[in-house]
């Protein structure tokens, strides 16, 4: 309900950038985000496809930023990249020597995949062509995590040897180990600017690094149990970790000191997660519901319960009013995020759901068991 023209005049006097010739078009832009924050929306998600993806079982799955492609892993050892549309695999990426368990598309430009792998390497590939651009080595265990900058200028990967690396994807070289956990990295994250990145381990703590020089410049302390999950918020102010404590921990970014401790949860938190606009966050627990927070007031705001077991995984959708389950019920469910109320449950799994994401529209999602 905002007056456009005011707010765009607003935001010219403290942003040089938007001069007089770009005003119309700054108008237009926040006009198109009021309709879209006002278009009433009760969409229903139907089973579109259902793709037996692997002959083992999955690892992981991972949209490109629209949606028309999306990538699996496999305890088989490779990843493959598949047309959502048609649900036609477009390509299998082979070359590791053992488990593919992370993977990612360097969103949002989606033209390379990412694979971390048990093999102790990480794969660069074109998505269009499948070509193996470089195989990063220098982890001495498993690869359990990785992450590009949204820059798409570097890659980060975790493992189980206690240390991240960097690397640049245009050379393909190792820019920086960032050492200093005493047991295994299982998160990590970049923030916006790509300047930061967080590290998360089975030590309880979570590190805060310079992206530059790889120097440590804090170290978040206070959970009494593994982190499970780390991530900072859009505008890079904050950072929320779950931890198998049962806790849920708010921090500031920049000074790493700890703010507040989300409380409620009867058993381990597994995944926690801000949405785009950094105002709520969502977390997933092991005693098989999920919790909304006021990111500000740091009060339960709802409560996401129906789930019959576990829940391993937990998303907004971009438009941050949608929230997205996944369970070892073998279901996955979709609820407003306002009111915690249950809208669909999705069912056809066989076995439990640890994976899945919505598309950038938030028009479709995958799951993956």
């Amino acid at each position: 309900s905002t007056d456009v023209i005011a707010l765009v005049e607003e935001i010219q006097k403290g942003e040089p950038l938007i001069t007089a010739s770009c005003k119309e078009y700054v108008i237009n832009l926040v006009r198109r985000l009021q309709e879209k924050l006002g278009e009433q929306e009760d969409h229903k998600f139907y089973l579109f496809k259902v793709l037996r993806a692997h002959m083992l079982p999955l690892t992981n799955v991972a949209f490109n930023k629209s949606g028309s492609r999306f990538i699996t892993g496999s305890y088989d050892r490779t990843c493959k990249v598949w047309d959502t549309a048609s649900g036609e695999e477009l390509r299998t990426l082979e070359g590791h020597r053992n488990v593919v368990f992370a993977i990612a598309f360097n969103n949002p430009y989606g033209d390379k995949i990412a694979t971390g792998s048990f093999d102790n390497t990480c794969k660069l590939w074109s998505t269009e062509t499948g070509k193996c651009y470089y195989t990063f080595r220098g982890h001495t265990a498993e690869i359990v995590c990785l992450s590009f900058n949204l820059q798409s200028t570097l890659v980060a990967t975790g493992s189980m040897d206690t240390t991240a690396k960097l690397w640049d994807i245009e050379k393909g070289e190792e820019v920086v180990t960032l050492s200093g956990h005493s047991a295994e990295i299982i998160t990590l994250s970049f923030n916006t600017t790509g300047d930061r990145i967080i590290t998360g381990s089975f030590d309880n703590t979570v590190a805060v690094w310079e992206v530059v020089t790889g120097r440590m410049l804090h170290t978040l302390i206070g959970h009494r149990g593994e982190i499970s999950s780390a991530q900072f918020n859009w505008d890079c102010s904050l950072i929320v970790t779950g931890s198998m404590d049962k806790t849920c921990m708010l921090w500031n970014a920049m000074t790493g000191a700890h703010i507040a401790t989300l409380t409620g949860h009867s058993d381990e938190i597994l995944d926690v997660c801000f949405d785009y606009a950094g105002q709520r966050i969502a977390t997933a627990s092991a005693d098989g519901s999920g919790r909304v927070y006021n990111a500000e007031t740091r009060k339960c705001i709802a409560k996401l319960e129906g789930h019959g077991c576990e829940i391993s995984k937990i998303c907004f959708n971009p438009k941050g009013n949608r929230i997205l389950t996944a369970s070892s019920d073998k279901t996955a469910r979709l609820w407003d995020a306002a009111t915690g109320h249950c809208l669909q449950i999705l069912e056809g799994h066989s076995d439990e759901i640890f994976s899945c994401a919505f598309n950038y529209k938030g028009d479709i999602i995958i799951t993956g068991n």
